[in-house]
């Protein structure tokens, strides 16, 4: 593991994203997006031209993929480089021209909604059959045809997708705050020991056995973030205001209907998991209240919450480690699945470290020619999770992208969560099925519980705070500092229960989440997860039937809606069932661990 403070100029390269996949140089880059200034104005040379003939459908189309492909690439290459060092202004700054490229191409491409939405039924299957290879557009076409009531006129689709960038500012401007300028300073522990404490170490540091530590670094950082709770507020009150222009610009009844449409996902599925999960939050309370019983505090604090609650069990896992334990782990779906993992592994698509000016946490990005990992690893099980989960991503990615078309080849957001958790799922079975040791078995199933509480319950609080603040921006009100810690701070109240204390600090929590800035993000994490503990157990209980109907729940891409293409894998999100099943799980573990405690 490398100190975090690291130059990324001295990580060793094994340790390292190979860019050169996407473009062998800066200069090659450079290039390339010199050579996109054109395809804008190729793009408009269709313009009033769609409804003509199939022949002149089909070929927008393949231009469209063409351009899907080289300006993916290019904004992937731009990104990756910023966030290996985000106080890089040379890849900021490229960075904004790949948004400025996208902007570009996005209005280009602005009038061909409502041309597509204005021809006529008849006259589209006329099209269909005179061009056959115009069927791998048809969900394309359905896609578009399907939000005509949202669709405007082509002037006014053209000054939206304009407005594209200055709409990305509140998130960018966030992202740079928190990565590159936000700065902390040194904590210590109970005997005077220092500890760096960066965005990327933070949670690490609150996993820590000591309590001062512990204590010291949460204060710390929340008193930090403290000084800048006006800024944070009028970032997210920004971000909340250019979702109401455009949801209501659009004529959708809210900014959760707007988001929530693109997907195809019924506003009802994200209000029946937040009502689904208050009705299971005693099991949360217990949880809290044997978290309190094991820990042997009189008090338990919000600094308490992400230390092992066995402790003395935790061991070093290091990168190999844990490369080697998710392979084995994942063994159950097949060759195939372990060999495209065994590529990622073997062909530096991750970036392992963090370093200073990296961005912090984790994801998988991109798809072609291959996904993307960062990761920031500590040597720790969460660690060794977060690599499977990320690699979960990735490998959804291939699947999709090998077996679909490129205008069905990107999953929508409400999926995008379910292969990953389905891994983390696995992955915790695996460890469970080998492990006689009773205080190992209470450390993973502590483990377990905590992916639970971070998934579910934390994740489905951060849905009806977003809820509530898409409320307040469609009221008029403004997001203050003082309104959203107030809410925040009830609502964590409300999930935590009587045995938590909920420090002031924690009314800051709102500040540090990214994914505020996603729009409607969060709560499929928390859908998700109970997906994939439904679709983990049949995988382990019917072998390869459900292993194949699995894979063909990876491959599908975007070619049906989401809540369809998870009955492929035999989960039906629009019920409350999936949640409920997997919150039953989760009062099974607590009753285990009470026993084993």
């Amino acid at each position: 593991m490398l100190n975090p403070n690291t130059k990324r100029d001295d990580v060793p390269a094994e340790y390292t994203w190979n860019l050169a996949d996407l473009y062998e140089s800066d200069e090659a880059w450079r290039r390339e997006n010199e050579a996109l200034r054109a395809l804008p104005e190729q793009v408009k040379a269709y313009q009033g031209r769609l409804g003509a003939s199939a022949a002149e459908l089909l070929a927008y189309f393949r231009l469209a993929d063409e351009g899907n492909l080289r300006y993916s690439r290019l904004v992937n290459y731009a990104m990756r480089k910023a966030d290996q060092d985000q106080g890089d202004s040379v890849y900021q700054d490229m960075n904004g021209k790949a948004m400025s490229a996208v902007v570009s191409i996005s209005s280009a491409m602005s009038f061909a909604a409502p041309e597509i939405m204005a021809i006529p039924d008849e006259t589209l299957e006329r099209f269909f059959a005179e061009e056959p290879a115009l069927e791998e557009y048809r969900r394309s076409v359905y896609q578009i045809r399907r939000r005509k009531a949202h669709i405007l006129s082509p002037a006014e689709e053209k000054l939206l997708a304009a407005a594209g960038e200055v709409s990305n500012a509140p998130g960018q401007i966030g992202s740079i705050f928190r990565n590159a300028d936000l700065s902390f300073p040194d904590v210590e522990d109970g005997e005077g020991k220092q500890y760096t404490l960066t965005n990327g170490s933070f949670v690490p540091l609150e996993e820590s056995a000591d309590r001062v530590l512990r204590k010291n670094a949460f204060e710390t950082y929340y008193g930090v973030l403290g000084q800048f709770r006006n800024t944070s507020a009028t970032l997210l009150d920004a971000q909340f205001k250019q979702l109401r222009f455009h949801s209501e610009a659009r004529g959708y009844a809210s900014t959760l209907e707007a988001s929530l449409d693109v997907t195809e996902v019924p506003t009802s599925v994200y209000h029946n998991l937040i009502d689904t999960v208050h009705a299971n939050l005693d099991k949360m309370y217990r949880y809290v209240a044997l978290r309190k019983k094991l820990l042997g505090v009189d008090e338990l604090h919000m600094y308490d919450v992400y230390t092992p609650i066995v402790s003395d069990v935790a061991r070093k896992i290091d990168y190999e480690e844990a490369k080697a334990t998710v392979l084995d782990a994942l063994a159950v779906l097949g060759e195939d699945y372990t060999a495209m993992l065994r590529q990622g592994f073997e062909n530096r698509w991750i970036d392992v470290y963090e370093n200073a000016g990296k961005r912090s946490g984790a994801y998988s990005a991109g798809g072609r020619p291959h996904p993307y990992v960062l990761l920031n690893h500590k040597d720790t099980l969460d660690s060794m999770f977060t690599l499977a989960h990320e690699m979960g991503h990735s490998l959804h990615t291939c699947y999709s992208v090998k077996n679909q078309p490129v205008s069905t080849s990107d999953y929508v957001i409400f999926v995008a969560e379910v292969a990953s958790t389905c891994n983390e799922v696995l992955l915790m079975r695996y460890l469970l099925g080998k492990t006689t040791d009773k205080k190992e078995r209470a450390y993973l199933i502590n483990h377990f519980l905590d992916s639970f509480k971070g998934t579910v319950y934390r994740q489905t609080m951060f849905a009806e705070f977003e809820l509530a603040m898409g409320k307040m921006a469609e009221t008029g009100d403004t997001l203050t500092a003082d309104a959203l810690c107030g809410k925040y701070l009830a609502l964590n109240k409300l999930y935590f229960g009587p045995d938590m204390f909920s420090d002031d600090g924690i009314a800051l929590e709102w500040s540090r989440i990214p994914h505020f800035y996603y729009n409607y993000y969060v709560f499929q994490y928390a859908t998700s997860f109970c997906a994939a503990v439904a679709i983990a157990d049949r995988i382990l209980k019917e072998g390869k039937t459900a292993v194949a109907e699995y894979k063909n729940f990876l491959s599908g891409g975007s070619s049906a809606d989401p809540i369809s293409l998870l009955k492929i894998a035999g989960v039906d999100m629009s019920t409350p069932a999936p949640v409920n099943a997997a919150l039953s799980l989760f009062g099974e573990l607590v009753a285990e661990m009470e026993k084993l405690g």
